[in-house]
């Protein structure tokens, strides 16, 4: 009888030792990453060169002819517009907002160059393609598609990387990057546009840059797995998403590359690494408009954080994206300044009531996209370095916008 007793308490010890060892036999065990830092080591199927390190310096020095005639070929006699897009989670929802209410106000660039990071890398390809992908745009970023991207992985995070399941996310990237946008990327790339898109590949340590163009012209299902993944990598915050794993190969064999947010090592970027390139003669930045789309805040007001697992990681996540767009919004001031670039940038204004960059609740998201969009729409949306050093010491009326003219809060 005392065993009987015992047994129902018994039962739910045995089932969860059971789930444990279940969900240890699940783990997939990794090949090892290529061995060198400069590996030959190319994505299945693609050559070496639809992707480099952002600090491959040779790779940029051998490929920067090709660049200039492409964009020189892109631009015609029209201005060389570049646009940026940084990472910030749920802050993709501003960004969406805002390329949606350019297009409105028939305002929107040709952009020659288009990069992103994060939730800019999942923006990016809406960018580059123009309005006539603004419906699929608003739905991706303002509808309820974003509602479960944070479901937890239970008792699997004790043996898998990530609190949050990758399936959501990875679904999310798979609806939207469809055969037609493939074959669109694949045609502006062949006009000379580029869309390239950053990874951080943990096992360098280092910015991978994806030529995104590059990859949708090799065509069919390959090209389009690998566009998928690379996008649903770069918008994998590590600790909080699993990361996402690209099988490549080289004359030794073939290894696995693990690659996670890019926002991790760039919150966002316009070359492949401004600090590689600044000696370099670079006459025909000299009036090219740089627009940078800041997903996130730039300061913010105090909050109160409890003290569990989540929320703590949710607001280091928050305060280490917000001091990276800072530093690298100021290298951007400083470089647009030195090459005789017109800066123009958005971000999210402190006054703004943001809940974080991992508010995925649709209401949110849906807000922020409106209020981004009647920006643009009423010709708000845009600030210079100037305006923005001229705000320091003043406070934004709530709903103001980020392009606010001077004297209007």
């Amino acid at each position: 009888m005392r065993l009987l007793a015992l047994a129902p308490r018994g039962v739910p010890v045995i089932c969860l030792l059971a789930a444990l060892a279940v969900a240890a036999c699940a783990s997939v065990s990794r090949r090892p990453a290529p061995p060198t830092r400069l590996s030959a080591a190319a994505p299945l199927g693609f050559p070496a060169t639809v992707r480099s390190l952002a600090t491959d310096r040779r790779f940029f020095l051998t490929h920067l002819e090709e660049l200039r005639r492409r964009v020189g070929a892109a631009r015609g006699g029209g201005p060389f517009n570049i646009l940026a897009l940084s990472g910030g989670g749920a802050g993709g929802a501003f960004g969406a907002g805002a390329l949606v209410g350019l297009g409105r106000r028939a305002e929107r660039p040709q952009f020659t160059v288009v990069t992103g990071v994060s939730t800019g890398a999942l923006l990016a390809p809406f960018a580059f393609l123009g309005p006539a992908w603004d419906q699929e745009l608003t739905e991706a970023f303002a509808s309820a598609r974003t509602e479960h991207l944070l479901r937890s992985r239970g008792i699997g995070v004790l043996f898998r990387s990530g609190v949050y399941q990758s399936k959501p996310l990875l679904e999310l990237v798979d609806h939207y990057v469809t055969d037609a946008m493939i074959r669109e990327v694949a045609a502006q790339y062949e006009k000379g546009r580029v869309l390239l898109v950053a990874t951080t590949d943990l096992d360098k340590e280092e910015t991978t840059i994806w030529d995104m163009g590059a990859i949708a012209s090799h065509g069919g299902e390959p090209a389009r797995t690998l566009f998928r993944d690379v996008l649903a990598a770069s918008a994998s915050i590590p600790g909080l998403f699993p990361p996402v794993l690209i099988r490549v190969s080289d004359s030794q064999g073939s290894y696995d590359e693990m690659h996670v947010d890019g926002g991790t090592s760039a919150p966002f970027f316009f070359t492949w690494e401004v600090a590689q390139i600044m000696a370099l003669d670079a006459e025909e930045l000299k009036n090219a408009n740089l627009y940078v789309i800041i997903n996130g805040q730039l300061g913010t007001t105090p909050q109160t954080t409890r003290d569990k697992t989540i929320p703590v990681l949710r607001r280091s996540f928050s305060t280490q994206l917000m001091h990276a767009l800072r530093a690298t919004l100021e290298a951007a001031v400083e470089y647009a300044r030195i090459y005789g670039m017109n800066l123009r940038f958005a971000r999210i204004p402190v006054e703004y009531p943001y809940r974080g960059p991992l508010n995925f609740k649709p209401e949110a998201m849906q807000a922020l996209f409106n209020y981004a969009a009647g920006c643009a729409v009423s010709g708000k949306l845009w600030s210079t370095a100037e305006q923005a050093l001229a705000r320091t010491e003043q406070t934004m009326a709530p709903g103001a916008c980020p392009g606010e003219p001077l004297g209007a809060e």
